[in-house]
């Protein structure tokens, strides 16, 4: 088994940005050398059996912080992209538990969706979880990106969707509608604001979340290796 494959799950109990980054990992050439690589199998096989595991964890630690870095740079840098491609949603139909625009999309698969499609970020399923990635930010610190949970079931984090700027956000946000702008301020969405979340590749998952998106992020891994 190789080093990745023994690290993964160790950091994925200890350090919640892993779970996060692991579809980055796999996915994303640009944030990481892929394990499968030429370059993944040549010096460095040598070096890991010289390095003791104590020491290789740290590494890991290391490297995963420096992905997160990486992260919070990609949705500040990639914002207006980011933002581009959400826009490009609307009008696609508000569909529960779909996760794709041919077919529909509910609050939360928007959300995800676009940060996947743009980002290669993979995020919780629920709104809910959602709320727990990332670090909270007030109302006045809000930029192009970050996401925007509302109350709108009589319960917290119930919906959520992409802050745009200019006091806008883009959701999906109900049956019989479809993806599109709102206003903070109306007077609908702003008695129902729930707080708000800036990714940077941190989260407070429970261990069962994580463990969920690390099963997401693996059958992910083998789908691509499929194509």
């Amino acid at each position: 088994m190789s080093f990745q494959k023994d690290l993964l799950p160790r950091i994925a109990k200890q350090m919640p940005l892993a779970m996060l980054t692991a579809f980055m990992l796999a996915m994303n050439p640009v944030m990481a050398v892929d394990a499968g690589s030429d370059t993944a199998k040549e010096a460095p096989a040598e070096l890991a059996k010289e390095t003791p595991k104590e020491s290789m964890f740290q590494a890991g630690k290391s490297y995963f912080a420096r992905v997160s870095d990486r992260l919070a740079d990609s949705v500040t840098g990639k914002s207006d992209e980011l933002i581009n491609r959400a826009m490009e949603v609307i009008g696609v139909r508000y569909r529960w538990d779909a996760e794709l625009p041919q077919s529909g999309l509910d609050g939360s698969s928007f959300v995800g969706y676009v940060f996947k499609d743009k980002l290669g970020f993979l995020l919780p399923r629920k709104s809910t979880q959602m709320s727990r990635v990332g670090k909270p930010i007030t109302r006045e610190e809000l930029q192009p990106g970050d996401l925007v949970f509302f109350n709108t079931m009589r319960l917290t984090f119930s919906h959520v969707g992409i802050y745009v700027g200019d006091n806008k956000f883009i959701h999906s946000p109900s049956k019989g509608t479809s993806v599109r702008v709102d206003d903070l301020g109306s007077l609908y969405w702003d008695k129902r604001f729930d707080g708000a979340r800036r990714l940077d590749g941190s989260d407070n998952l429970g261990d069962a979340e994580r463990q969920e998106l690390l099963n997401e992020v693996n059958k992910l891994k083998r789908k691509s290796r499929s194509l």
